[in-house]
This record gives C-alpha cells, sequence and structure tokens, in this order.
C-alpha cells in the first residue's frame, strides 16, 4: 500500500465569494472519488470569511489598528507611506464603529432560512454594509492590505517570490493564524498525504502560496499541487525557464483542466513516486462519461446565502473562439475548446442534485452555451416537468427568437448573461464579435419578454475607440434599460494570449510592454498609435455611464444587484427581472442604508491628508509604470522620500 493509500485534501483558498461554492472542488472530488480515492474537500474562503467575521477577532483587529494609529498620532511629521497607513486606520476605525458589535446579526441576515430578512432591502442592505465595513476594518488593520470578496494585494502584491513570502508573514497576512493552527491541524488529524489547491481568482494566489509556505515546514512530508484557473494564467505567462522558480513551496503545479493530471500525480504517489513540475493533460477533457460535481463534505448550510445556488458545468469551453479580446481560464490562448456533456446526463445530474441538497437554483457554470443545445435543455426540462431554475451566460445570436425565448422561460431559464461588449457596428467588428447590433437588441428584448432576466456586459476602450463609439455603447445600454434587469461596463483590460496581444498592429496598437520588476507578468501594458479620446471625452463618457447607472440598484460583487451571483439569483427567482430597478426608484434606498460612508465620515483633517497622499501616490505610480516602466519597492521608496512630509498637529488645527 503506497503512500496516498490515505487521503488527498482539495482546498479552495480565501478571497472571494463566500455565499456559494466554487465549481472546482466539487467536479475534482467527483473525479477523484469514482477512480475510489478518498477526498476531504475544504472551502478555506467560507472557514476563512466566517472566523474573520467573529466578533472576537474583529475586536483584537480594531486593538491592533487603534494602536497603529496612536503610534502615528504621536508622531510630529508623517512621510508619504505613514499618510496612506494614517488614512487607512482612520476609515478602519470608522467602519469599526460602524459594525455596532452586531456582526453576528447581519450574517444571520444572509443566512436566513425564513427568507424574511434576507428579502427585505432595508434589513438586507444594512447586513452587507456591515460586512464590507468589517472587511475594511480587516484591511486597515493589515494596512497597505486592500482586501475585499474580489481582491487581495497590498502595493507591491505579486511581483515576484519575494514578495510573496513577504506578504506570507503573520504581520502582514490575516489568515496566518487560520492556516497555521486550525487548517494545518486537521489535515494532520486526516492523515492526508497530498494537498491540491485550487486557484480560481487572482485574489486567491497569495493565500495558496501563504498555505503552501506554512504546510511545508508544519507537515514536511503531504505533496502540494496547485492548479486552476489563476495558477494556470500566471504559469502561461511566464517564460519556461522562470516557472518551475514560480512553483515556490509546491511541488507541482497542473495547468489546464486538472482532472487527469491530478489523477495521474495521485497514482504516482501511490506507487512511491513523487511528481515534480508542471503538468497537464494532453487533450482536453471528454465530458461524456465525467461524474456530476459530487458537494459532499462540503458544508452547504454555512454559505452566507439563505438557499443553496448550486454550479454546474454542461458544457465547457466556447464554441465561438473570435473574439479577439478574449483569453482567460484553463486555455493557452483564446477560450478552451467546446464540449457538451449528453443531455440526459445533464438532466440527471441536476435532478439529483436538486433532490440530495433540496437545491431549486442552478448556475449552469461555462464559458457559454451553444443556442441550441440550452434550447433543447429548456424544453427536455419542460417535458419532465422539473421545477428548478437555471442561470447562464450565453452569445446573444439570432437563434434566440421571441419563441426560442419563451422556450427557455417555460424550461427553467430565471436570467441569462450576454457579452454584449459595444454599441458600435465598428468596435463589433473589431473585436471580431461576430453580432451585429440589431440582433444583440433582438436577443435582449425576446429574453425580457419572455421573462428572463437579461444581464448585459460591456466594456469601453478596446484599442482605437473613439468617443463616438464609447457613447454608442452608452446610448444602447440607455435604449434598452427597460428590457436590462442589471449591467456591468467594464474597461478593456490587455492579456497576453488575446489575439490583441499577438497581432498589436491590428488593433492600433503601437507597443506593448510588462515593467521591469513585475517578474509574474501580472499586468500588460500597451500604447496606442493614436489617442483615440481626450481626457475631457473620458470624463464625459464615465459622467453619462453614472447617470444611466441610476436607473439600477447596483451592488458590488457577491452582492444582489451584481451579476451573476447567488444572492441576485434569489433577489430574481422571488421579486422577478425588475427589482433592482424597482429599488432604485425607492426613496429610501437611494439614500440613508449605507451605515459607512467611508471618506464622508472622516474627519476634516483626515480627509485633507488622504486627497494629498491620494494624489502623490497616483502621481508615484504614473511615474513608476509610464516613466520608469519599473515598479519595485526600492524605487518606490526613493521617490517616496522626495515628497513634503505632513503636520498631523498643523492639520488638524488648520482644519478647525
Amino acid at each position: 500500500m503506497g503512500l496516498l493509500s490515505m487521503k488527498v485534501a482539495l482546498i479552495f483558498p480565501p478571497t472571494c465569494d463566500p455565499t456559494a461554492p466554487y465549481i472546482s472542488l466539487p467536479s475534482l472530488t467527483a473525479w477523484l472519488r469514482s477512480h475510489g480515492i478518498e477526498v476531504v474537500p475544504i472551502d478555506a474562503n467560507l472557514e476563512c470569511t466566517e472566523r474573520l467575521l467573529q466578533p472576537e477577532n474583529l475586536e483584537i483587529l480594531a486593538e491592533r489598528l487603534a494602536k497603529r494609529l496612536s503610534r502615528l498620532e504621536r508622531k510630529r511629521f508623517l512621510d508619504h507611506r505613514e499618510q496612506l497607513a494614517y488614512t487607512a486606520l482612520w476609515q478602519g476605525k470608522r467602519s469599526a464603529r460602524a459594525l455596532l458589535q452586531n456582526i453576528e446579526d447581519a450574517v444571520s441576515v444572509l443566512r436566513d432560512r425564513s427568507g424574511a430578512r434576507f428579502f427585505d432591502p432595508i434589513e438586507y442592505y444594512h447586513a452587507v454594509a456591515k460586512i464590507e465595513a468589517a472587511l475594511r476594518l480587516v484591511s486597515a488593520a493589515f494596512t497597505p492590505l486592500e482586501m475585499d470578496f474580489t481582491k487581495y494585494r497590498t502595493p507591491f502584491s505579486l511581483l515576484d517570490m519575494d514578495q510573496i513570502r513577504n506578504d506570507a508573514r503573520a504581520d502582514r497576512n490575516p489568515f496566518f493564524n487560520y492556516f497555521s493552527g486550525h487548517l494545518a491541524d486537521r489535515l494532520a488529524k486526516e492523515q492526508v498525504g497530498l494537498v491540491g489547491v485550487s486557484v480560481a481568482y487572482t485574489s486567491q494566489i497569495q493565500q495558496a502560496y501563504t498555505l503552501a509556505y506554512l504546510l511545508r515546514r508544519k507537515l514536511p512530508n503531504v505533496y502540494l499541487t496547485v492548479g486552476g484557473p489563476a495558477m494556470t494564467q500566471l504559469f502561461l505567462r511566464l517564460d519556461s525557464d522562470k516557472r518551475i522558480d514560480c512553483l515556490g513551496p509546491f511541488h507541482s503545479a497542473v495547468l489546464l483542466e486538472g482532472e487527469a493530471p491530478l489523477l495521474h500525480i495521485v497514482r504516482e504517489l501511490e506507487s512511491g513516486r513523487r511528481s515534480a513540475g508542471l503538468s497537464s493533460a494532453a487533450d482536453p477533457v471528454d465530458l461524456t462519461g465525467l461524474p456530476a460535481p459530487d458537494f459532499d463534505g462540503l458544508p452547504l448550510e454555512r454559505y452566507f446565502s439563505p438557499f443553496p445556488v448550486l454550479p454546474y458545468d454542461p458544457t465547457r469551453g466556447c464554441y465561438w473562439r473570435k473574439c479577439a479580446f478574449c483569453h482567460y481560464g484553463l486555455a493557452e490562448k483564446g477560450t478552451a475548446p467546446y464540449r457538451e456533456r449528453p443531455l440526459e446526463t445533464v438532466l440527471q445530474h441536476l435532478e439529483k442534485l436538486s433532490t440530495r441538497h433540496n437545491c431549486h437554483l442552478f448556475y449552469l457554470s461555462q464559458d457559454v452555451m451553444a443556442p441550441r443545445t440550452v434550447h433543447r435543455l429548456a424544453r427536455d426540462v419542460r417535458t419532465a416537468g422539473l421545477t428548478w431554475h437555471w442561470a447562464t451566460d450565453l452569445r446573444a445570436e439570432r437563434y434566440f427568437s421571441s419563441e426560442v425565448c419563451r422556450d427557455l422561460a417555460e424550461g427553467g431559464a430565471l436570467a441569462v448573461a450576454l457579452g454584449i461588449e459595444s454599441g458600435s457596428a465598428r468596435m463589433l467588428h473589431l473585436i471580431r464579435k461576430g453580432n451585429a447590433q440589431k440582433d444583440l437588441e433582438s436577443v435582449i428584448q425576446n429574453l425580457a419578454a419572455a421573462g428572463v432576466a437579461v444581464e448585459a456586459m460591456f466594456f469601453t476602450d478596446f484599442p482605437t475607440e473613439s468617443y463616438a463609439d464609447a457613447m454608442a455603447t452608452l446610448q444602447l445600454l440607455d435604449a434598452q434599460r427597460e428590457a436590462i434587469a442589471l449591467f456591468m461596463c467594464g474597461r478593456f483590460q490587455l492579456t497576453s494570449g488575446s489575439a490583441v496581444a499577438a497581432q498589436p498592429a491590428d488593433f492600433g496598437i503601437r507597443e506593448i510592454w510588462y515593467v521591469a520588476g513585475d517578474d509574474l507578468r501580472n499586468t500588460l501594458y500597451y500604447e496606442e498609435k493614436l489617442a483615440s479620446k481626450t481626457a475631457a471625452e473620458a470624463e464625459r463618457i464615465e459622467a453619462r455611464l453614472i447617470r444611466i447607472a441610476r436607473h439600477w440598484k447596483l451592488r458590488h460583487y457577491p452582492w444582489a444587484g451584481s451579476l451573476s451571483t447567488a444572492h441576485t439569483l434569489l433577489w430574481y427567482e422571488r421579486f422577478g427581472p425588475q427589482i433592482f430597478k424597482q429599488l432604485a426608484r425607492e426613496r429610501g434606498l437611494r439614500s440613508g442604508t449605507r451605515i459607512d460612508t467611508q471618506a464622508a465620515a472622516l474627519p476634516q483633517h483626515v480627509r485633507t491628508i488622504a486627497a494629498h497622499a491620494y494624489a502623490n501616490e497616483a502621481s508615484l505610480w504614473h511615474m513608476l509604470v509610464h516613466g520608469e516602466r519599473t515598479v519595485a519597492p526600492d524605487l518606490f521608496r526613493r521617490l517616496a522620500k522626495n515628497l513634503p512630509a505632513l503636520s498631523v498637529r498643523k492639520i488638524r488645527r488648520l482644519s478647525g
């Protein structure tokens, strides 16, 4: 009997959405269990969130914050970095007051099984505000950390392995004690032989490394491997000679889809051999015989939602694969090849999961599903008389006629997210979207008329996008706002495996570069051949977007009012697709529901220091990135030393 006749632990690290499980752990758990391997799935993201929000922990953090703030208050002058810390500590102090020592009640609102408090707008938004205030307190206590459910960063985070080790220290990492204590002890007690860490988002990368460094010290005989979309993208960006160094504390990393490589590592360990380095499957996973995601072992009742919303992958990859901007997830370039599970298997899996976990709402978690496939799925759901609902992402294809959209609604479709991208015909052609504007509008209207919540995704600032192009996007959004349940409008960000990065000249780009010092190549910068907008035009675009957005009650991810989240789907199901526009019209929700307005709640002298520090910080980073094209702590410190120090006492006196 080999080493891994014991157990495999699969861990999903912080920080990200704690309202529902992510697809990776149940998928890999099911795969390994189907091959007779014992698996312990651990959602460390959920567990860390629970621990952070315990009142006794927040009290400790408030004391830590108060001591740091007191030390700065006693100083005669504050240098630039101290000004930033002073501002963050004051914001955290106000957040601590806003919690009113009742964070447990906020958590109970989000877990309210009756739904009465969760679906009460005032109670819900107060609970969300308290959770957000708690996260600001955590960030402030560990300043210069910025942490919420979408990001985890310090000024020089993830630049290189030295910085990753630095940010893994106990005094810089709010999860250190959980990793080194409870989690390490549990793994030792479970006698696991392999720990696999699944990293879906960039916000989890630092914690994946932090956990691995600690486990190498505390459990030196345990084999450590890492994988997932964010780690795949990290390793793919690196030159081959740097990839092994980037493993750091891990014995190996799995790129692309993890099922076959992970099983191979387990079998190697069972036979007494330790694989090392990077591995990936020779071919994409065949979904035909893939088991349903296995959620057994995950504490579904403890997620921050009143009812379970479970992910399921009926397909993988993208059937279009032409969009010029696209590269993410488990693919070397562009998107992964498109594959489907048999529809009869999909229905069997979903009905079994619904019965086993008392789940009536699924998020079909894939890149995009082919129109005819999703249509057949809906008709099969209707024919079988199944009562659960689902949401997913679709391309706005001409196929989605009014009749087809009615079939989708009658077959359980609750919400559909559409990648509209732009309202400019020129931009749609340039990004190779393959949709005409009239088709985009038609699909939005058809879905909305059928009662399906339409979530529209846009972005601006694609290379060469003019002021007129951007305004065409906002005009489309405004014209369709009665039909659109929610929207998001981001800014284009260049990714290394996209067609734009491969052929920059074709998209009006003069130059692309990584800054020196960014060894892990986190951000790819570019310069257009000709500036496409003036600063004044950019300001007008932003102002128009803000005016349009007031028609919806939008919230930050992962709350109700952000796209494709568990909470949003639950609110659609309870109130219908128009709920977030109805809330925007209710006077009591337009103002007064936030318990903490951050900067507005700060004393005048703190706001003065904050404005000064933020302006200098922006100038420093612009100089580093666009002037020096180098990001390094030593260079930053040298430049920051030249900035004027401020006297807190003098500014407080002048502020009255």
